[in-house]
């Protein structure tokens, strides 16, 4: 989890901010170690959601001088990266008539 500290006036464009980066899945805000406010974060969230939460985030920017805002994003995982093939003998990847046999179709 990472946090970030800011001053009041700044609360709320950081917490838009974070919302726009699309990839965070909780944000708290913290004053000094009591936590103030906790937000969940789904994927796909829009206007009229984010609406009543950031109207709370302003509250709270008016009520602290200063504070942490932790984030909690979400991770994705890196595929492996894909192993050094062989490369594979001829008679294995050209097609034999035992097993793929042409059948000409009648017009």
């Amino acid at each position: 989890m990472e946090s970030v500290k800011v001053d009041a006036d700044q609360v709320l464009a950081k917490v838009q901010q974070l919302i726009h980066e699309g990839n965070v899945r909780r944000v708290v805000i913290k004053h000094g170690d009591h936590s103030v406010a906790e937000f969940p974060l789904t994927v796909g969230l829009v206007g009229v959601a984010i609406a009543p939460m950031l109207a709370a985030v302003g509250a709270i920017a008016a009520l602290v001088t200063e504070c942490t805002i932790e984030v909690e994003r979400h991770v994705t995982e890196q595929p492996a990266a894909p192993a050094e093939a062989e490369p594979m003998a001829a008679a294995e990847t050209a097609p034999t008539e035992e097993k793929h046999p042409y059948v000409p179709v009648g017009r």
